[in-house]
């Protein structure tokens, strides 16, 4: 039986001593005298138990799978703890489960320490116990007969672990449903083991099914001599009181007409009541396991509290529906005897009001009824779970607003075309505007797109329309337009503002360029023209400085397989013919990109390359050269390879270039020796190198994309990595590397364990790209999305379109529907963009010993012949039993666990 608690793992066996008494204990606390089995033998222990205390268990952390339901039953006084724990994965005893049944039933004042002595002899509990039992026998919880056919020959009654069958018994007859369970005692029970559950049992636990408290374990299997959790019982109980009309002395049940800092007011039985209520009162909702916010109380909904004197020790929202109804109307006047009067169509209505009702503006700022003037539209809110029909909140819908006030912008809207604010009163308005607002700082015009939130300001409106902001400090601002000039001591910038003016603006000492495709870009790299300067954007502060100039477009022009007349090392003059035979001249300068067969270009070096008939690339702006780019390399997809007539046809961009060879040139491919040209094909990416001549191909590069995992880093930019168990290592300190967001990095921010993608040409790297690793438990899947319980807790529903690829013992699926609940698996994006999914390994074994030089695990052997019983333990391995996360170093020789491996590395211990 599976009571209803949505816990990724339950206890297969007892792991530990059970202390008798701690879930059930009485309400002020009490120290008791309890029997220990933990040795064999009968002692007698004292053992003080405290109620639950204000905050939390100590073993019970928030967001624990069955914390909502503990905390309920221990505010409640139905269960308790021990020294500030409460040992949720401890199995429960027969007279604990009993105990607690009577403190659900509210039964503890029938308790007769007299009757107690007369318990069947075979029925041996702790003194403590006694009188529980024996009222349970009363109220026919527990059946005398029954218990008089149990072995107590090895544990005594009292001490023995409460079965799953058992424990139905005592529930559904602590919910007052024995006959109804008797009624569906000749029925079957629909699970596999049904001839392991008694004839006496099967009503329950069929009752039990279609209350939907109960379910079957794996294997459509009931189990009913398995033992319960103190937390599965809790839960069970817990959720059992919305079959019961119980009332208990401390818990309230009501509707909330009041919600102030630090108290909640709930109307119960036509009467208010106040709690108080701070930072670490929990609330939940009905349908939800994890905490909610305070925010999730909203008033006029109904709500339970579990407290006394006034302060709420539990709070949950039961319907979250408000119990309101709304009328709307025209608003009129006000009347005397706290009336009002609207009309409602046609219909002329009226409708009292008291100090307790809201008058509300539209923005939702509380306000007075005198402000509300005639013709505006209301709505009239009255609640409806009592007889009064009590007016709640009066709301002005639409009404006219002229005012003037100061305040600060919260949110500007352009597209809805409203304005935020927070008044001088601290109230947030909205209020819209259109394309005659004026907007100004100081005698400066200004835009909405100037307006920031939190920005002070002056605003006027008339007739609920915004017609000025004033504001009161200057606020940073963005201008575009064409670079003009950067002053000679680079403290001024010249600029053309789109709409022809020229300007001129103070730089900041230090300004930020962003030059797409330039790393730390500067004022040099800015290109200045009166009519081709760059395109860009201007960030200027409160003071009007420039502190930031982002270049937004390039009026340069390409100029490709240029071929060099002359150049003059003095002036720095370049004569090239265009391919149509046509001579242009440009002149070269400190600020020119250079790009040669070298990894640090220089204009001297590449002066002696700037010989007659030389092909380049370049761009310019006017006759200046921005960038100059000796072809010694071509890269494109293999359109043709021609060996009979020795050339290789490439498609770069738009055009198909053609080179020969006259001899077979060297073909480079990542991790093949001897490659040739009969290795490559149709639509393979390529770098082509040329010879010094620039006339015939000396090297074919294959571009490929390998995945890796760093194993270490090692000197000079030097990387050991493996793939599929082989390990290799290669230079990356000349390639690009860029994080998991696709930020900027060094080969140092590589750490060991990092998937990367590899982009290679030929044998060497040229970029690298650091893959996201997810490590997670499915939770949901479906045809277009998975959900993942990371092991940090966290839960996430990823979205997954495109290809898909699940590698799951040993095959390649392509669907997610392949994925099932509770697989374990990595989640990555494979080298070609698709997301990929590796299905962790599952084994269960046994613990045996943790070896910390090593950092690896042993298991017991399952034969003697059994090698596989070594396992290495991954750098963050995920150690826990339920949502307690453990240390591997807790782990006990026998313990029963799970191993979630990936390429026989551990990942995950779950421990049973």
């Amino acid at each position: 039986m599976t009571f209803k608690y949505n816990h990724p793992s339950h206890s297969k066996k007892v792991v530990s001593a059970v202390l008798a008494g701690m879930m059930a204990l009485s309400a002020g606390g009490a120290a008791m005298a309890a029997e220990s089995t933990e040795s064999g033998q009968g002692q007698t222990a004292a053992i003080t138990n405290t109620a639950a205390p204000t905050g939390l268990f100590s073993d019970i952390k928030v967001g624990y799978w069955a914390e909502k339901h503990v905390y309920k039953l221990a505010y409640q006084g139905i269960l308790l703890g021990n020294n500030g724990l409460f040992r949720p994965g401890d199995a429960v005893t027969q007279q604990e489960a009993v105990t607690m049944a009577i403190r659900f039933m509210n039964q503890e004042g029938q308790l007769n320490t007299d009757t107690a002595a007369a318990l069947p002899t075979n029925m041996e509990v702790g003194n403590y116990f006694k009188p529980y039992v024996a009222l349970a026998l009363q109220l026919g919880l527990i059946d005398k007969t029954e218990e008089s056919t149990v072995d107590v020959s090895k544990t005594s009654w009292g001490q023995k672990p409460a079965s799953r069958e058992w424990i139905t018994k005592l529930l559904i007859r602590s919910l007052d449903k024995d006959a109804e369970a008797k009624a569906q005692n000749n029925q079957s029970t629909g699970f596999a083991d049904n001839a392991d559950i008694s004839e006496s049992g099967k009503g329950y636990i069929n009752l039990a099914v279609s209350l939907d408290l109960a379910k079957g374990v794996e294997g459509n299997k009931f189990n009913p001599t398995g033992s319960v959790t103190r937390a599965q019982l809790a839960t069970f109980f817990s959720r059992g009181e919305s079959l019961t009309d119980t009332a208990y002395p401390n818990t309230s049940t009501g509707y909330v007409t009041g919600l102030k800092d630090g108290q909640i007011t709930l109307v119960v039985d036509g009467k208010a009541v106040n709690f108080a209520v701070n930072s670490s009162t929990p609330y939940f909702t009905k349908d939800s396991e994890t905490r909610a916010s305070s925010t999730d109380v909203k008033l006029y909904t109904k709500v339970q509290v579990v407290g006394s004197t006034g302060v709420a020790s539990y709070v949950e929202v039961v319907d979250a529906t408000p119990q309101v109804e709304s009328v709307e109307g025209t608003f009129a006047r006000s009347l005397s005897g706290n009336k009002i009067g609207i009309f409602v169509g046609e219909n002329y209505e009226t409708y009292s009001y008291d100090e307790a009702t809201a008058f509300i503006d539209q923005n939702g700022n509380t306000i007075k009824l005198s402000d509300i003037t005639a013709d505006s539209i209301i709505e009239v809110q009255r609640e409806t779970f009592s007889a009064d029909k009590k007016t709640v909140v009066i709301r002005v819908k639409s009404g006219i607003v002229n005012k003037s006030d100061n305040g600060v912008i919260a949110e500007v809207s352009t597209s809805g075309k409203t304005i935020k604010f927070v008044n001088a009163a601290g109230a947030t308005e909205q209020f819209a505007y259109n394309d005659n607002l004026i907007i100004t700082y100081q005698n400066r015009i200004l835009s909405v797109a100037d307006l920031k939130a939190g920005s002070a300001v002056k605003y006027t409106v008339k007739d609920s329309v915004l017609q000025t902001i004033a504001l009161s400090q200057g606020v940073e601002q963005s201008v575009r337009g064409t670079l003009v000039e950067i002053g000679g001591n680079q403290s001024t910038l010249t600029f053309k503002r789109e709409g022809g003016s020229l300007e001129a603006k103070l730089l900041t000492a230090n300004p930020e360029v962003i030059i797409n495709g330039i790393q730390d870009a500067t004022l040099n790299d800015l290109i200045t023209d009166a009519t081709n300067g760059d395109q860009v954007e201007l960030t200027l502060n409160s003071d009007d400085q420039v502190t930031r100039i982002q270049v937004i477009g390039r009026q340069m022009e390409p100029m490709n397989g240029v071929t060099v007349v002359s150049y003059n090392s003095k002036t720095k003059v370049l004569t090239v013919l265009d391919n149509n035979k046509k001579p242009f001249v440009f002149t070269l300068d400190e600020k020119t990109k250079l790009d040669y067969n070298t990894t640090k270009p220089t204009l001297a070096g590449l002066e002696s390359l700037l010989n007659d008939g030389r092909k380049l690339d370049l761009t310019y702006v006017g006759t200046r050269a921005l960038s100059v780019k000796v072809i010694y390399k071509y890269e494109g997809t293999i359109s043709n390879i021609d060996t009979s007539g020795k050339k290789i046809s490439l498609l770069s961009g738009n055009q198909t270039i053609t080179v020969p060879y006259t001899t077979a040139p060297a073909v480079e491919i990542y991790n093949k020796s001897g490659a040739s040209l009969g290795d490559l094909k149709i639509g393979d990416k390529v770098t082509v190198t040329l010879g010094a001549n620039q006339d015939v191909v000396q090297k074919v590069a294959l571009n490929t994309v390998a995945q890796f995992e760093v194993v270490a880093l090692e000197a000079n930019g030097r990387i050991r990595v493996k793939s599929d168990l082989l390990t290799s290592q290669f230079y990356v300190d000349q390639a690009v590397l860029t994080g998991e967001s696709g930020q900027t990095i060094t080969p140092s921010q590589l750490t060991a364990g990092n998937l990367i993608n590899v982009t290679f040409e030929g044998a060497t790297p040229k970029a690298v790209q650091v893959v996201k690793r997810t490590l997670a438990e499915v939770t949901a899947v479906d045809a277009s999305s998975v959900t993942l319980k990371q092991f940090n807790g966290q839960t996430e529903t990823v979205p997954v379109s495109g290809s898909v690829k699940v590698l799951k013992s040993g095959s390649t699926l392509t669907s997610l529907t392949s994925l099932t609940v509770g697989d374990r698996v990595e989640m990555t994006k494979d080298t070609d963009n698709s997301t990929r999914f590796r299905v962790l390994t599952v084994m269960s074994k046994q613990f045996w010993s943790y070896d910390g030089v090593g950092n690896q695990i042993l298991v017991k052997r399952e034969t003697t012949a059994d090698t596989n019983y070594r396992f290495a333990l991954g750098s963050s391995v995920f150690v826990h039993q339920g949502d307690n996360t453990l240390s591997v170093q807790s782990l006990k020789d026998n313990d029963n666990i799970v191993l979630y491996l990936l390429n026989n590395v551990i990942l995950e211990i779950q421990k049973q």
